[in-house]
């Protein structure tokens, strides 16, 4: 279910509306980079090319698990 968050960004209050479970994703990265969550917005919005943050979340944490269950090269022997 979407649900409206608010959020602190780049110093500004606003809003995103995003699943729970987008959310949730998007905190256990913040504890896991010992970073807060507006702080990770606020890079998701300096770099944004989607129109919405809302999107642009949803777009960095696909890309970011992407990235994460790619391939990665054996280690040279």
């Amino acid at each position: 279910m979407d649900k409206k968050r608010s959020v602190l960004v780049n110093g500004r209050k606003t809003s995103i509306t995003i699943e729970d479970a987008y959310w949730r994703a998007l905190r256990e990265i913040s504890i896991a980079r010992q970073q807060t969550m507006n702080a990770i917005i606020s890079e998701i919005d300096r770099s944004r090319t989607e129109r919405t943050l809302s999107s642009a979340v949803r777009v960095w944490l696909l890309e970011h698990f992407r990235a994460l269950a790619a391939p990665r090269p054996a280690p040279a022997a």
